[in-house]
């Protein structure tokens, strides 16, 4: 599975949405499920998925499907 189709899947699974619905539209509270309780189950998810440990302030500025390929970037972890 490629890091696109990992981080795909944890947007899928944590927010019950569709592949279609991955882009810039897709942004904190757009989805019914992406409130605060989800945003931290789906850093864990992503946590877990690429093996790293999200700082504060990249949890904080986790607000969008793209913002988040930027920040994993930080982590050496290529979308």
């Amino acid at each position: 599975m490629t890091n696109k189709e990992k981080y795909d899947q944890v947007f899928i699974e944590s927010f019950s949405v569709t592949a279609d619905q991955l882009n810039e539209s897709l942004v904190y509270q757009s989805v019914q499920q992406w409130d605060s309780i989800g945003h931290m189950g789906m850093v864990a998810a992503l946590e877990d998925a690429f093996d790293i440990m999200l700082e504060t302030d990249d949890i904080i500025d986790f607000g969008s499907y793209l913002k988040g390929i930027e920040i994993l970037a930080k982590y050496d972890v290529v979308v």
